[in-house]
């Protein structure tokens, strides 16, 4: 049912909702679902596909679609699609109909989905950026259904869709998506942190990475965004004059959301939970007119769906109100501008948090082995990992006084360095340290217990208490490309950490907890240099990075040479996540996108002066010519 809001434009009229998990994943073939859909062998081989890799058999994919076209058309659904994320940043669809009408004129069509169109689509990969690995004359490329991210449906005002998350490659085999390598990645990190766990406890059988993204984002007025071809054009503003009331007062992060906007938040909260993304937080950012939605930690293949969906509920829901979402980095001078925070950490398969210090992270073994070898692996590829965030918006961004510098450093805190240094030193401390209580000496307020470590807004890779917040990520950005790079370093530190260890225990005949200590006390003097708890945004602390011989590596095109690199060829390689062409291809792809954009940018400053600026100025002469 339709509305004409207090704007003058169309809104749907707000379900009654008295609590989330009435609606909570309607739209999600969601594990309960499968249940009620599926047979309880085709159940049990899904679930095994989702948990072990097990590959899905013929069978069980006919059960599948079967289930899947059943669930999609008793919800309204008349079309389905292979939704994936090509090397735009973005997300690609092609609808087609369940309906498939009969030859023979007496006898009517019925719907269907058949084992071999939920698992294969054939799209032009030729049309998507491919970086050299396809083109006109070698087009082939294929859609793959991806059994670990739950299909759903979209909802349009007129009809449904059910959408079912795929990969996309090449005839020949190459990735050219963000998914596909994003699965390698956590498949590698999986293998390689199930060995280090079993050190400390042999029952676990998995590990899985977890993310928690925050979103920032603009919203305007669709009108005001539709005046500014600079806007509707590049996703920023080339012209303009500051304003005289920015953020200085800083009233704005915090403060009460305007109804109007929480009106477009009620409406994309809707579907997004509906959609089974658990996002639980909203609120103002420090810019006017920008705000930030959050959600619950998932499993990283499952966040990064939901994140690349809630952008999508976003843009269509301010759409319906009459506003305008920009997700660029930086669409206006003078003030903040967004990023998207990826929060990221490690669970085993028994629900153990491995970056969480516990009671005391001094006597904690397994939390510091995993804290120090990820210390390492950022040392050891600080250059390669801030190629992975390199984008056009992030050069306006990045080090700008508002967002972490392009040098990439760890934050610990004053509690976890204390604790590393004395470790480095003197083993495995003994006794646990208490935690301190702060007080306000108001009797009506309890008193609580101080976080293993403070905030620090200036670092790009923070430890925030039980996660690492990858800050430097831009808001435009796929997750994918960031947590690609994380989870491999992270996987192939962790990796020769365990050859380490074993060779200590093998042919010095140490004892396992003395080898580990061992080995990460020398680990961590090799990766101190990286770690840095001051002010980033400071001139001292470039002064310093490049002491310590840190990148720095502040626009785009610089960045992404890391990429290629020779170093970056054999890390890739070696754990089969991208051979050279493709990185190759992605670097490629980059740096066109970076001088398409610069083309764009300059051909439309040019335009904006002739037919705005120099006219205007020209009519303001000859006005001044005639009064005097």
């Amino acid at each position: 049912m339709e509305n004409i809001g207090s704007n003058g434009h169309k809104t749907h009229e707000t379900e009654s909702l008295t609590k989330i998990s009435e609606i909570f994943g309607k739209n999600m073939f969601s594990m309960a679902t499968m249940k009620d859909y599926l047979t309880e062998a085709a159940y049990k081989a899904v679930i095994s596909s989702i948990k072990q890799g097990t590959a899905i058999d013929e069978n069980t994919s006919e059960s599948v679609a079967i289930a899947l076209k059943k669930w999609a058309t008793d919800n309204g659904a008349t079309h389905y699609t292979h939704w994936f994320q090509p090397l735009t940043g973005g997300t690609a669809e092609k609808h087609d109909a369940f309906f498939k009408p009969s030859l023979d004129p007496y006898t009517p069509g019925i719907e269907s989905l058949s084992a071999s169109q939920l698992i294969q689509q054939e799209p032009d990969a030729s049309s998507f950026p491919s970086g050299g690995l396809r083109s006109t004359a070698q087009a082939r490329g294929y859609t793959v259904w991806d059994p670990s991210s739950p299909a759903f449906i979209m909802e349009s005002t007129q009809g449904k869709t059910l959408y079912i998350p795929s990969v996309f490659i090449s005839y020949t085999g190459e990735a050219l998506d963000y998914k596909a390598p994003l699965l390698k990645s956590s498949e590698l990190l999986n293998k390689a942190a199930t060995e280090v766990c079993q050190y400390f406890d042999a029952g676990v059988k998995g590990v899985v990475a977890t993310l928690g993204w925050e979103q920032e984002y603009f919203v305007i007025d669709a009108k005001l965004y539709n005046a500014r071809p600079d806007l509707v054009l590049t996703g920023r503003t080339l012209f303009g004059s500051k304003s005289a009331k920015g953020q200085q007062l800083e009233d704005h992060y915090f403060a009460v959301i305007p109804e109007r906007v929480q009106n477009f938040m009620h409406d994309f909260e809707r579907d997004a939970l509906k959609l089974g993304v658990p996002v639980l937080t909203r609120h103002n950012e420090v810019a006017p007119s920008q705000f930030e939605c959050a959600p619950m930690f998932e499993e990283l293949n499952t966040a990064v769906d939901h994140n690349l969906l809630v952008m999508e509920v976003i843009t269509r829901a301010a759409d319906k109100n009459g506003l305008k979402a920009i997700f660029y980095e930086k669409p206006f001078a003078g003030i903040n501008g967004s990023g998207k925070h990826n929060n990221w950490s490690m669970a085993t398969d028994k629900g153990k948090n491995l970056l969480s210090p516990g009671a005391d992270p001094a006597t904690n073994l397994q939390f510091l082995t995993f804290f120090i070898n990820i210390v390492k692996a950022i040392n050891e590829n600080e250059e390669i990992l801030r190629s992975s965030i390199a984008i056009p918006g992030n050069d306006h961004r990045l080090g700008a006084n508002e967002a972490p510098p392009a040098i990439i450093s760890v934050f610990t805190g004053t509690l976890i360095q204390e604790i590393l240094d004395q470790f480095s030193t003197e083993g495995l401390a003994k006794k646990a340290k208490k935690m301190e209580m702060v007080g306000l000496n108001i009797p009506k307020i309890p008193a609580i217990t101080m976080d293993a470590t403070d905030r620090n807004r200036t670092s790009p890779f923070p430890f925030t208490g039980t996660k690492f917040e990858f800050r430097a990520v831009g808001s435009s950005a796929n997750c994918s490309a960031s947590m690609t790079f994380l989870n491999t370093i992270v996987a192939d530190q962790l990796i020769k950490f365990k050859t380490d260890v074993d060779a200590l225990i093998k042919e010095k005949k140490l004892k396992k907890e003395d080898a580990i200590v061992s080995v990460l006390q020398d680990y961590y003097h090799e990766a101190k240099r990286v770690i840095f708890n001051g002010n980033g945004y400071s001139e001292e602390w470039e002064k310093e990075a490049a002491k310590r011989g840190l990148s720095n590596n502040k626009t785009m095109p610089k960045a992404l040479k890391a990429m290629v690199s020779h170093k970056a060829e054999e890390l890739f390689g070696k754990h089969g996540i991208f051979n050279a062409k493709e990185l190759h291809a992605r670097y490629e792809v980059l740096l066109e996108l970076y001088i398409k954009k610069m083309e764009i940018e300059t051909d439309l400053y040019d335009e904006l002066s002739n037919t705005y600026i120099i006219s205007a100025a020209y009519e303001y002469v000859r006005e001044l010519q005639e009064t005097y």
